[in-house]
């Protein structure tokens, strides 16, 4: 698509944004133990039942969920709309497994889709390719009933074409009754022996299908096509660089974390990351030309688990005052070296450059090159605008710094700022 001459790519509104809130609930938020539970345990359709039975989130608040996600500083979300359990949180016409026909008895997708938009979030759905209750699908190496000797039998007599079937169906309804999808995030291919890859999701029939029913809308690289993707999705991992194409350029990417261990509410699970280390996550993805997709699992009752408020809180609080350094930013063209114990971003249309100080150092900053020396003109503290000096050392400190001609230098308070991370907006010339 192109608008006044300029093309305008579908990730364009991706890269800027940074940060979106990842949505896992299903079923499995109520043995809440893992939303891989039914294969963890090997549980058979009908002693999985009970959770259907039993499924009604009375405390369910989409409004809240939006201004949770809002106030943490998020700009997009993905929820997953089926997971591999089959479970559908909208009223699709191609199953009777799904939120409508439990005690709960109405569609949970839509009204959170109208949230998160009166929030002006953009909407991102996850749709598992993967679905241990469908008749057809076959039992494979990753099935809840692999070790079952009689189900794999019965093999024989599932059709995976009925269930690709089912499969496109579902992605039709949810492009056509939703409105405008900004993110459809597939959930995933294994191909290769005892597993399943484009082949049998049909892949590329599937992909014409989204493009043509909604041609802006971004999808990951899970579908088993290489080379096919708008974005990669490194999972509970930190790249340790930027992951870039065969030209050195930065891909589209976005790491989805999770709080915990797990994607699903899990009541019992004590992992929880600290506070710090995930904002300094979300600080590192940037500094990279990433993204970061930070996940919540629900109760059972439809609420955020205290946990995760307190997490999103605190981030919001820190984006509030430190938003400039993250939205819009990207990694810092390679002749600014990072300093020592830092994390540099840096925002191309404003020219600015945001060094993240993550270990706070004695009184001065030191960083490397020309580049500083000849395109720095003026440098403030984020969270309050307060101007921090710039010097270079006093000719007694030299003897001690040998390349001090090639240091530029940060005068700081020897007392950190109350802030999580302290960040220096530096103000290049033009």
């Amino acid at each position: 698509m192109k608008t006044k001459g300029k093309e305008i790519l579908r990730t364009d509104w991706f890269v800027k944004d940074r940060f979106g809130l990842f949505i896992h609930w299903g079923l499995y938020a109520l043995p809440a133990r893992h939303e891989w539970v039914k294969n963890r345990e090997k549980i058979s359709d009908n002693d999985y039942q009970k959770y259907f039975d039993h499924f009604n989130p009375d405390l369910h608040d989409p409004e809240e969920w939006a201004r949770l996600a809002k106030n943490a500083g998020m700009k997009y979300f993905v929820i997953t709309t089926k997971h591999h359990e089959g479970f559908c949180l909208w009223n699709s016409k191609y199953t009777d497994y799904k939120a409508t026909k439990t005690s709960y008895g109405k569609d949970l997708l839509k009204p959170i889709v109208e949230a998160f938009r009166r929030q002006g979030l953009k909407v991102g759905f996850y749709y598992s390719l993967i679905d241990w209750r469908h008749p057809h699908y076959t039992v494979d190496k990753l099935h809840p009933m692999r070790d079952n000797a009689e189900e794999r039998d019965k093999n024989s007599k599932r059709n995976i074409k009925k269930y690709t079937e089912y499969l496109h169906n579902q992605v039709r309804e949810l492009l056509t009754d939703f409105g405008k999808i900004d993110i459809l995030w597939f959930d995933f291919s294994y191909p290769g022996e005892d597993g399943k890859g484009r082949d049998d999701w049909q892949s590329e029939k599937l992909l014409k299908m989204i493009r043509e029913l909604q041609p802006d809308i971004m999808i990951d690289n899970r579908l088993d096509l290489p080379g096919i993707g708008d974005f990669e999705t490194p999972e509970q991992f930190q790249p340790p660089c930027a992951p870039k194409d065969e030209n050195g350029k930065i891909k589209v990417w976005e790491a989805c974390q999770t709080f915990s261990g797990s994607w699903g509410y899990y009541r019992d699970e004590y992992s929880w990351r600290e506070k710090d280390e995930l904002l300094t996550t979300l600080i590192d993805c940037v500094s990279k030309g990433g993204n970061l997709l930070l996940n919540v699992g629900p109760t059972g009752r439809g609420e955020f688990d205290n946990r995760a408020k307190e997490r999103l809180e605190y981030l919001g609080e820190w984006i509030r005052q430190h938003g400039r350094s993250i939205y819009n930013c990207t990694q810092a063209p390679s002749e600014f070296k990072c300093p020592e114990g830092c994390k540099l971003t840096f925002n191309p249309d404003t020219n600015r450059l945001y060094i993240h100080i993550l270990s706070w150092p004695y009184k001065t900053i030191f960083m490397q090159g020309q580049a500083y020396f000849d395109k720095v003109e003026y440098a403030q503290f984020l969270h309050d605008a307060s101007e921090v000096s710039m010097k270079g050392l006093e000719e007694w400190q030299t003897h001690h710094a040998p390349d001090s001609e090639k240091l530029f230098a940060l005068a700081l308070p020897q007392k950190k700022p109350d802030v999580a991370v302290p960040v220096v907006e530096i103000f290049l010339k033009k």
